[in-house]
């Protein structure tokens, strides 16, 4: 696996209808490296990840893969580059584990290629990485949400793209299995050379795990880099509306953030 695929957007412009979203956002996405979207709800996160996933047409502007500007590359070429977990998929009706997660190796069948062993092998690789193998002959709609989640995953890293975009992917989980997950996907970079783009909501794990970690606000990008120079007081306040403390996780030794609640200003303040 390789990570030497250049994934940017130039002068983006996103929107649905006449309800721009998006507005002139350049972004470069750092090859090799888990970089994680924040912001608070409606800022444009989702809306950026679909343009950058080639599931939204810009207005203005485009999204370069290698150079080339996406939306005009043909789909099965972008589709063995690039993977994305969208939020809320929807899976036909009575699919099975294994049958979801094998869609995921449609992008490596040419016209007159059939299954192989390759396949098969990572399907495996994907439903073991997830979690998911006692899973496998079970019908998605049966499952909880949890392990849906899980096994979308499993489709996703069954594509085993170089570039891999992820919308929410801890939707649904207990902590135990968002651990799990940016861990499995941490691994992923780390040894296994990919490119991560990932939604999160919770900041404490965007700053726990992001290489490089992206701040939005109406449509536009507030700051981004290591989350260590990122994550301030200032700009937690400007992208979330939100007074908090940045202590330092005792685990990683990553930003903390720390909420501070109407009931709670005065105690922090006269500790402060």
């Amino acid at each position: 696996m390789s990570a030497n695929h250049q994934l940017l957007a130039a002068g983006l412009d996103l929107g649905y209808g006449d309800r721009r979203i998006v507005s002139a956002l350049d972004l470069t996405v750092p090859a090799g490296k888990l970089t994680v979207i924040v912001g608070a709800n409606a800022c444009g996160k989702s809306t950026l990840l679909r343009g950058l996933a080639r599931l939204l047409s810009p207005t203005r502007g485009a999204v370069y893969l290698d150079g080339k500007p996406i939306h005009q590359m043909p789909t099965r070429e972008v589709a063995t580059v690039l993977g994305v977990l969208p939020q809320s998929p929807i899976a036909p009706e009575a699919i099975t584990v294994t049958d979801l997660v094998g869609r995921g190796r449609y992008p490596h069948q040419g016209w007159f290629r059939r299954w192989t062993p390759e396949d098969d092998a990572a399907v495996a690789r994907a439903l073991a990485a997830t979690d998911t193998l006692d899973l496998a002959e079970r019908p998605v709609d049966e499952l909880s949400g949890g392990q849906r989640q899980r096994v979308w995953i499993a489709m996703a890293l069954a594509q085993e793209t170089d570039l891999l975009l992820l919308d929410e992917p801890t939707t649904f989980l207990d902590i135990n299995h968002q651990v799990e997950v940016l861990d499995l996907l941490t691994d992923l970079v780390r040894t296994g050379g990919r490119t991560m783009v990932v939604v999160l909501h919770d900041l404490n794990l965007a700053c726990r795990y992001a290489d490089h970690i992206v701040a939005m606000k109406a449509g536009t990008i507030v700051a981004e880099g290591r989350p260590v120079a990122v994550m301030t007081e200032k700009v937690v306040h400007d992208v979330f509306g939100m007074a908090s403390r940045i202590m330092v996780d005792p685990v990683s030794d990553t930003p903390m953030i720390v909420p501070i609640g109407r009931h709670h200003t005065e105690g922090a303040m006269a500790r402060a």
